[in-house]
């Protein structure tokens, strides 16, 4: 099969930037990284990437490709190939470039160092009792404990290109995976600090770190989880955290968001006395209901109902999230006619196939 490539080349020495284009002939089976083995040992011996485990495991090889991060090592080339497309293969984003394809991941760790990612039992003497967490606890960290500290999510993370000081989704969903564990007694002095500036409520809400994270994190699910914890445990002051229990607090008065509330429930009537001349110029042109007397939704029994049925269940914080994932999870493996065969097209083979075969 052969496959042609544009990478981009970076020399530091020079801080010059240029595209190279290569072909070269690899097995069907070839993925992104085989495709650039090659090309290093038959081609151009200079250029310059990162690998380990080639098992998507390690997380060593991420790079972009055509603008979106990838882990190389699970990147299968032979569509690519067919199609006649020829990818760019360059750099992360977010994170200096060392030289062609390989970043300083420097950053990266000390954001991940910021949120202490190592547990707090609260006592020096463990005991000899097993401690026994439950599945439910299980549960709410699960996605964040798959994390492969790839980078990914960071390179395509839009809050950390306009605020590099942002913790970002790796950091944070790390921090979520501590602040869920059941042994862990720091939960609030972890939530507060997360809270903080260039914390959990600076997520811009893009969701690309969950497009292109390669093992299922989620880390905008994390971070919601993060805030879901915060705003149950009291940790409110910020704007952010005000935004969204105004939401909640409008959605189950009235079924609906009562946006000219919006800006004073979240920035307090101070502040918004600012935007006065702002809000007047969009209520003259049709752009803001009138406040009074309020709209109320058709069916807001059922707004109401939910938020009740949400109390009932006592799954305000993290859990109520966890909750919702599990039906989405398997939403994503229906097919259009039904559920999925796991044993249909370009799947598992039968057991008594794999018989015949040998």
């Amino acid at each position: 099969m052969e496959v042609t490539l544009k990478i981009e080349r970076y020399n530091p020495e020079t801080d010059e930037r240029r595209l190279e284009s290569h072909t070269v002939d690899v097995l069907e089976t070839a993925t992104l990284l085989d495709v650039l083995d090659v090309i290093k040992d038959e081609v151009d011996g200079s250029l310059t990437f990162r690998k380990s485990c080639r098992m998507a495991v390690c997380g060593s090889c991420g790079m972009r490709m055509d603008g979106a991060a990838v882990l190389a090592c699970k990147t299968r080339m032979v569509d690519i190939a067919e199609s006649g497309h020829v990818p760019v293969i360059s750099a992360m984003g977010n994170m200096p470039i060392v030289k062609d394809l390989v970043v300083d991941m420097g950053p990266f760790w000390g954001k991940i160092r910021a949120v202490e990612p190592w547990l707090e039992p609260g006592y020096s003497d463990p005991g000899e009792k097993e401690y026994i967490v439950s599945q439910e606890r299980v549960d709410t960290i699960h996605k964040e404990s798959l994390c492969i500290m790839c980078g990914c999510c960071v390179s395509e993370c839009n809050s950390m290109e306009a605020d590099p000081d942002f913790l970002g989704p790796a950091a944070l969903a790390k921090g979520m995976r501590f602040v869920g564990d059941a042994r862990d007694q720091a939960t609030v002095e972890r939530l507060q600090a997360y809270s903080e500036e260039h914390g959990i409520w600076d997520c811009t809400r893009c969701y690309f770190c969950q497009e292109r994270c390669p093992k299922g994190v989620d880390p905008r699910d994390a971070i919601a989880k993060l805030g879901a914890e915060a705003v149950a445990a009291g940790i409110d002051s910020d704007m952010g955290a005000k935004h969204a229990k105004w939401f909640v607090t409008s959605a189950k008065t009235t079924g609906w968001l009562r946006e000219t509330e919006l800006v004073p429930k979240t920035q307090g009537v101070v502040k918004s006395l600012k935007e006065v001349k702002f809000a007047m110029g969009l209520f003259r042109h049709g752009k803001v209901p009138p406040p009074v007397p309020p709209h109320v939704a058709k069916h807001v029994d059922e707004a109401r109902a939910l938020y009740d049925l949400v109390k009932t269940q006592d799954k305000q914080g993290a859990q109520g999230v966890v909750q919702v994932e599990k039906p989405l999870s398997r939403v994503e493996f229906l097919a259009e006619g039904g559920e999925r065969d796991p044993y249909g097209e370009d799947s598992f083979p039968r057991p008594n196939e794999l018989e015949d075969a040998s």
